[in-house]
């Protein structure tokens, strides 16, 4: 890799994380792509390469495996010249939870959250030493709006979100930029492995991949934290957090609440 800032990429191969690929080369960042599917990851390595100049390398990996995983830490943790993390990959469910399969919701809970904790560890370290860098979490609505789809995925987004607000508070001041992504529905192959076709979804939630991608990059250069594309009024989000931090001060006192007093 060059001296050009550099950005790691999960779930690069399709849907938002090739659109991320593909927006970030165009701002002149090197790219490490990593996804299981490594024919799609060359295809599209030499496809940006050749459209804007920049050097890509790509890492098939599957990281619900321990071991490749692992492999990916490695160059987050070691690789100076990578200055952003952009966590996309994961898994979402349309059944609900009792249609749901063991094997299934633990899949989810191990690309959702156990990987992205991980590679956030790998690398939040480094970013905080140099005192830059810049982590993307892709969340979803679902994280503020649970009853939505399969409540695992909800609270495996509602995850995502609580650790990029904790992430802020830890690492905001050392110079290391964190956002929370929170797409509604978008017209990706989400759906199809989710288990509902997005051609089945009221045009009217359905966002296009590209428009997502280009919000949630204008959202990072506006600096925001928690970025919600669709949301009309951005004080309505203002609002919410607002008042969630109003609390602060009442959730933790040495005498119950005068209403659960007998």
């Amino acid at each position: 890799m060059s001296n050009k800032q550099t950005a790691l990429i999960t779930g690069a191969s399709t849907g938002i994380g090739a659109v991320y690929a593909d927006r970030l080369a165009r701002r002149g960042h090197n790219l490490v792509l990593v996804a299981r599917n490594e024919g799609k990851l060359s295809a599209l390595a030499t496809e940006l390469h050749a459209k804007y100049g920049v050097q890509v390398d790509v890492i098939g990996a599957d990281l619900a495996d321990a071991a490749q995983l692992a492999q990916v830490e490695r160059r987050l943790a070691e690789d100076a010249a990578i200055t952003m993390l952009v966590n996309n990959a994961g898994l979402g469910a349309t059944a609900s939870l009792i249609d749901s399969s063991n094997e299934q919701l633990d899949a989810m809970i191990d690309l959702n959250v156990k990987a992205l904790t991980r590679l956030t560890r790998a690398v939040a370290p480094r970013f905080a030493g140099a005192g830059s860098g810049t982590i993307i979490n892709i969340a979803s609505i679902v994280a503020i709006a649970p009853e939505v789809l399969n409540g695992v995925y909800g609270g495996s987004k509602a995850f995502v979100l609580a650790m990029t607000q904790s992430l802020q508070h830890e690492l905001g001041s050392k110079g290391v930029r964190v956002q929370a992504v929170l797409p509604g529905a978008i017209e990706t192959p989400f759906w199809d492995k989710a288990g509902v076709a997005v051609e089945h979804l009221p045009s009217q939630i359905v966002m296009k991949v590209d428009d997502l991608v280009d919000a949630a990059l204008s959202g990072l250069d506006q600096g925001e934290v928690v970025t919600i594309p669709s949301l009309p009024d951005a004080g309505e989000w203002e609002r919410f957090n607002a008042a969630r931090l109003a609390m602060g001060p009442n959730l933790s006192r040495n005498v119950p609440a005068d209403r659960y007093r007998v």
